[in-house]
């Protein structure tokens, strides 16, 4: 059960974190999108996991890899956006939010272009 703080917290995580990497995505990545789809903080406000929708796919692991690799600068830019709201930044995780390709998969199987039992490795096999 998330608490209030934990929710106003993860909101303002969402925010200021979707800002950043559109901002990055416009300036060095032509035709990307990425969104925020959730922020999850923890009890003790001390870690974050971040939900990212990357688009297109093909360059979704290339992206991710890229948002790793700068997870302290983009901890650092959040900090300052801010620093009036949170006494300490938690520590943040990023990972892929599938769920869009999952909807699709369903999709193309019920409009019968996809069969998921003969074909069943194509995704549809969603893990939590």
């Amino acid at each position: 059960m998330e608490t209030n703080r934990q929710k106003k917290i993860a909101g303002v995580l969402q925010k200021d974190l979707a800002d950043i990497l559109q901002s990055a995505a416009r300036d060095g990545m032509k035709g990307v999108v990425i969104s925020v789809t959730k922020v999850m903080v923890t009890a003790d406000l001390s870690q974050a996991k971040a939900y990212l929708s990357i688009f297109p796919p093909e360059k979704r692991e290339e992206i991710m890899e890229g948002i790793v690799a700068n997870t302290p600068m983009i901890r650092h830019a959040i900090a300052l956006r801010t620093k009036n709201q949170l006494r300490r930044m938690p520590e943040m995780t990023f990972l892929i939010d599938d769920s869009l390709d999952y909807i699709d998969n369903i999709d193309q199987a019920l409009k019968g272009l996809e069969d998921p039992i003969k074909n069943p490795t194509n995704g549809m096999s969603k893990k939590k």
